[in-house]
């Protein structure tokens, strides 16, 4: 499996160059870090004493791999949680915050594993998390994945704006499904079919 630090490469790759999409909740996004982390972090990279778009443009690969490794993996204490976790949990993190947390909360108490849903890694969370993976050691990961997946799905059927993240203009999975699935064994991804069917309601 691979490690945080490769996954943060990886993310940085996979999610390209400057994009601004008005749709876009987190704004302006450039290898995967939004304009928001910027301002959060203090990051005024052309030092004119604000953070713009324009320093947005400016971040190079390093430095993204960099951010993405200290407040979305490190300060969240991600590490800490089981190995098969990570990946999905440090991926979904980059995307969505917290959130990323509450997922897993959320999966745990389905789980009947009792933990607190606020989107915090603490000892009570990362101790419900080991206590997951003794139970479904070679299923915690895929369960995450889907509970990632429905989230998403969710978010898109309340939101008409964010569906195009969800489906692609042709009908087929879109970015938002895609990346989950990632982290999800091949067993338990969606069929072309089964992805329209639920998708079909949105018009």
């Amino acid at each position: 499996m691979n490690d945080i630090e490769t996954i943060a490469s990886e993310i940085v790759a996979r999610e390209g160059g400057y994009v601004d999409d008005p749709d876009d909740p987190g704004g302006a996004t450039n290898h995967g870090v939004t304009i928001g982390t910027l301002r959060r972090l203090g990051i005024d990279l052309d030092g004119d004493g604000k953070i713009t778009t324009s320093d947005v443009r400016q971040l190079d690969r390093e430095t993204a791999v960099e951010i993405f490794l200290v407040p979305y993996s490190r300060r969240p204490r991600i590490a800490e949680l089981p190995k098969e976790l990570q990946p999905g949990v440090f991926d979904m993190y980059v995307n969505a915050g917290a959130n990323a947390v509450r997922i897993l909360q959320r999966l745990l108490v389905k789980m009947e594993i009792p933990v607190t849903v606020d989107g915090l890694i603490g000892p009570q969370t990362i101790a419900a998390a080991r206590q997951a993976g003794e139970l479904a050691p070679h299923h915690l990961a895929d369960a995450y994945g889907i509970e990632r997946r429905n989230y998403y799905y969710a978010l898109a059927d309340s939101r008409p704006a964010s569906r195009k993240f969800a489906r692609r203009k042709d009908g087929g999975k879109g970015g938002w499904i895609t990346r989950a699935e990632l982290f999800i064994s091949a067993r338990f991804r969606l069929t072309e079919a089964e992805h329209r069917a639920r998708v079909a309601a949105w018009g």
